[in-house]
């Protein structure tokens, strides 16, 4: 994933735009997609603070993080079960969540 372009350029891209440029000719006068320019120009009239957002991570975890206790009670119940059966027991307690989410949930507590 590509890294995210400086706070300066961000400042100096909208300083243009609102100087009187277009987002596209400010956008060509930095050397950055005209997509850029327009999403940052729209971030900066709704705050003043223009740093990038985090990128990637696990940003779901917590769903079943909410659900830890029940999850680990399955699992002391039948030790032997699998993510598939897991799965299905959660389901039938009405907690949707997929076999790819089971196994990063118990990747973290290794």
């Amino acid at each position: 994933m590509p890294r995210a372009l400086s706070v300066d350029l961000r400042k100096r891209v909208i300083a243009a735009i609102e100087a009187g440029a277009s987002c596209r000719q400010a956008a060509k006068r930095f050397g950055i997609s005209a997509s850029s320019a327009i999403r940052w120009h729209a971030l900066s009239k709704g705050r003043d603070d223009v740093t990038p957002q985090r990128q990637g991570g696990d940003r779901r975890s917590k769903r079943i993080e909410g659900h830890a206790d029940t999850i680990l009670g399955e699992l002391a119940r039948i030790p032997d079960i699998t993510l598939a059966d897991l799965r299905s027991a959660l389901a039938g307690q009405g907690i949707a969540v997929s076999v790819a989410g089971l196994w990063r949930f118990f990747e973290r507590r290794q």
